[in-house]
């Protein structure tokens, strides 16, 4: 079966809106675009590259899709471009517009039923950029195998997160982590099960 990764650029506060750019996403007044970019140096690309560099097929929402096919198509130069413009893109979205962008797939219907049998498919693993309203559906459904957490030394107090309507609870488990020198730290969870719950009154020399 195909695993799922989701990668997210947040800042300290949750936020994931428009990390790359001034006009990647100013939806509901956004006024902070490009907000990781001062933060990036050589030392994010190693941990960076594990994610982006692996083999995968995107999973797109309609919205970062767009962003994407009118930005990575004119970019084949860059590694990351000619990647994108090979592999299958899957797009979750009720809209009818056409998919232009090369290997693209329109997903349709109930979200986690649609990825759940994507997964059960054949073909790369999947990896989720952007898409902020996939996050809930997918992880209340269980279908997230590996969240990936870039969380950057910076508070925006509005925007999008991945947690916004989230009705999920679970454990997770530390696999890797890493810290940048300029304090991006990389976190990788996968889940372990319910969520332990405990006192410390019951334990001796507890606080």
């Amino acid at each position: 079966m195909r695993k799922l990764t989701g990668a997210v650029f947040q800042s300290l506060d949750g936020v994931m809106q428009a990390p790359g750019g001034p006009d990647e996403d100013r939806s509901s007044g956004f006024r902070f675009g490009g907000w990781s970019f001062h933060f990036w140096d050589d030392s994010l690309e190693q941990p960076f590259g594990k994610v982006i560099d692996a083999e995968y097929d995107l999973l797109l929402g309609k919205r970062t899709y767009d962003i994407f096919a009118g930005y990575w198509p004119h970019h084949q130069d860059i590694p990351i471009g000619a990647r994108f413009q090979r592999i299958n893109k899957y797009v979750l979205t009720h809209s009818e517009e056409p998919l232009d962008w090369d290997h693209s797939h329109r997903l349709s219907g109930d979200t986690a039923e649609a990825v759940a049998e994507l997964k059960h498919g054949e073909g790369r693993d999947l990896l989720i950029q952007g898409s902020s309203t996939l996050y809930g559906p997918l992880l209340a459904a269980g279908l997230i195998d590996r969240l990936v957490l870039m969380t950057f030394p910076v508070l925006l107090g509005q925007g999008k997160s991945i947690f916004d309507a989230l009705e999920a609870s679970g454990a997770l488990r530390l696999v890797e982590h890493s810290v940048s020198d300029k304090g991006v730290v990389f976190a990788s969870y996968e889940p372990a099960g319910e969520v332990p719950t405990g006192s410390f009154a019951e334990e001796p020399g507890g606080p």
